[in-house]
């Protein structure tokens, strides 16, 4: 039904041009007979009559066959202009030849000749009008007419930079904005012209041109630059104060001719990240997880999730989303479903907690996993200081749980999510995590399992980043908040994450804790004046930022490894791995039975037990 009423809405739709198509090929002739003097034709016969009708038939039957009623003519492009010469050129040939068969060949070759031109120019005319005037497109003699419109600046004077301004042009509700300069650092490009927009100039001459030319907002249009190149104009960009837009790297493989809607989005805070992502090697990670059974702890979560994306082009056999929280489960589960299916991965879902041990085993009894990445945990740091007991049972005992069954079941792989903040720990969530390093370590010493762990920073926009807290604080209005001027933190993506934790799989002899070179780190407070920039807005002026002071268990600045962890690079130059001593089993067992058995006490002594249980953790209070 859905089908059918969409055939009748283009037949509506198309319904216009057809009509104006049949008069432009009736009118056409006349001008061509009148133009060419061809008086032997007698224009009032019934002859010349029905010749005319059936070229009219025709036309708009090889109109139809090339498309020329299912375009999108609001965005024509060359490929379209070509369509419009190749179509009514092949209706003009077919028209002469059959008609000539026909009606006695009566109608001259200069007759056909000439029409075909007239045609041309009228039905290119009409579709050119149609792109011009797209919602509420005007024109007037002197160029250009926009009314409300942000005036955009377009950086980028390339394939993607053309698209944006074409966009524009036509009127399109997702590239809003009235195109008034681009710059290019192609000195060749700099005084030419691209849909009547001019390249005004370099790209270091950004500043300078918003202020001359009043822009409103700029349009990032580079999806093939480095990231070195992007970091350089996006700074440009942020100094000038304006709104910043952006299009993605997704963008740069995909045809122009093939693109439906643009993804101009905001520039967000990771686009400003002076690194490359890593890649991951799906060479190198197939060779451990191609056909096989693959178990994800908090499979729901913001890294767990994002791993089972990023499994799918490994092709196991099977994954199996472990959660305590349905709902996100869910979500996952019908996001992934088809294409896993598709590619013949089975996706299976199991809710459950990593400290009910029978719902553990039961998971490991059905499924028999051959690889286990474990990223259930608590993270959330404040509410860990406030919540010592549920930390250690749920971070630590739980883990403890998923790597014995793990080792029993006699798993070829574990890798353990862990964090920046276990080094050092001055926090709850931190001590707990370097407890869990020291688990996986000791049962590298004695299970044929490999067991290793991974140890990142901060991931933007998972649950509990800075990041979306900033954004909606900025949506309200503010003030932004941040809770101190100088505090910093390393940063790294989602997907980067969950490539590190899944390459770290492939890497791992046993033992080994992963760090990925996440360069410089970031002071907060710069991320947050970035954001407000980004979007037009001026700090101080639009919106405050106000600092806070540092919550509890919050350290100033992170630290990926111990002063003295030795560090090794891999195969994978943007991961290193430490290399130093690990704990004995026996000494982890003790230290996590005197932690099993403080339990029952208050919070006071859980703190005074998890620092027996992690010498170097040091509470804030200390």
């Amino acid at each position: 039904m859905a089908a059918r009423v969409d055939r009748v809405r283009q037949l509506i739709r198309a319904l216009p041009l057809a009509m104006i198509d049949a008069m432009a090929t009736i009118v056409a002739f006349l001008i061509a007979t009148w133009g060419t003097r061809a008086l032997e034709l007698d224009v009032d016969s019934l002859w010349f009559v029905a010749h005319l009708g059936y070229l009219v038939v025709v036309n708009l039957a090889i109109f139809a066959i090339f498309r020329m009623y299912n375009s999108m003519w609001e965005y024509a492009s060359i490929d379209d202009a070509a369509r419009i010469v190749i179509a009514t050129l092949v209706g003009s040939v077919v028209g002469d030849a059959t008609g000539a068969l026909l009606f006695g060949g009566r109608m001259p070759m200069r007759v056909y000749f000439c029409a075909w031109a007239i045609l041309l120019v009228i039905c290119g005319t009409a579709r050119f009008l149609i792109r011009a005037n797209s919602n509420g497109r005007r024109w007037s003699f002197m160029g250009i007419k926009f009314t409300g419109l942000p005036r955009t600046l377009v950086v980028g004077a390339g394939e993607s930079g053309s698209l944006v301004v074409s966009r524009m042009l036509a009127g399109n509700d997702e590239v809003s904005g009235c195109p008034i300069a681009f710059v290019d650092d192609d000195l060749q490009k700099i005084g030419r012209r691209i849909h009547g927009v001019r390249v005004v100039g370099s790209c270091g001459d950004i500043a300078r041109i918003c202020a001359r030319n009043d822009i409103d907002q700029i349009v990032v249009a580079m999806p093939s630059a480095t990231t070195v190149q992007r970091q350089r104009v996006f700074g440009l960009c942020v100094e000038t104060g304006r709104k910043v837009l952006m299009v993605p790297e997704a963008i740069k493989n995909v045809p122009e001719s093939q693109i439906g809607k643009l993804p101009i989005r905001d520039v967000e805070v990771s686009d400003l990240l002076a690194r490359d992502e890593i890649d991951l090697d799906e060479s190198l990670v197939g060779t451990y997880l191609g056909g096989a059974t693959v178990l994800v702890t908090g499979g729901g979560g913001s890294i767990g999730s994002e791993i089972v994306r990023q499994l799918l082009s490994a092709k196991p056999a099977k994954i199996v989303l472990f959660d305590i929280y349905e709902n996100t489960v869910y979500k996952l589960y019908h996001e992934i479903a088809s294409e896993a299916k598709a590619i013949g991965i089975d996706i299976v879902t199991e809710i459950g907690s990593i400290t009910h041990i029978p719902a553990l085993q039961k998971v490991f009894e059905r499924h028999h996993p051959r690889v286990v990445f474990h990223a259930a945990a608590h993270k959330h740091v404040p509410l860990m200081e406030s919540n010592p007991r549920e930390a250690i049972e749920n971070n630590i005992f739980g883990t403890l749980n998923v790597v014995r069954m793990a080792h029993e079941e006699g798993c070829s792989h574990f890798i353990l999510i862990s964090t920046d903040k276990a080094v050092n720990p001055v926090n709850i969530m931190g001590a707990t995590k370097r407890a869990c390093e020291m688990i996986v370590q000791s049962y590298a010493r004695k299970s044929s399992t490999i067991f290793a762990a991974v140890r990142f920073g901060n991931v933007l926009g998972s649950h509990g980043s800075v990041i979306p807290l900033f954004k909606r604080q900025l949506k309200n209005g503010g003030p932004i908040t941040v809770t101190h001027k100088d505090i910093t933190r390393y940063f790294m993506t989602i997907p980067e994450a969950s490539r590190l934790v899944i390459t770290a799989g492939a890497l791992a002899r046993g033992g080994e804790i992963f760090v990925l070179d996440m360069g410089d780190p970031v002071k907060i407070y710069d991320l947050a004046a970035n954001l407000i920039r980004l979007s037009g807005l001026q700090v101080g002026e639009d919106i405050e930022i106000v600092v806070t002071g540092l919550r509890p268990g919050e350290k100033l600045y992170e630290e990926l490894n111990l002063d003295d962890e030795p560090t090794m690079p891999t195969a994978n130059g943007a991961i290193t791995v430490i290399t130093g001593s690990r704990p004995e089993v026996d000494t982890v067992d003790e230290r996590l039975s005197m932690l099993q058995n403080s339990l029952k006490e208050d919070d006071a002594a859980l703190r005074r037990a998890l620092q027996d249980a992690v010498p170097t953790y040091r509470p804030q209070s200390e």
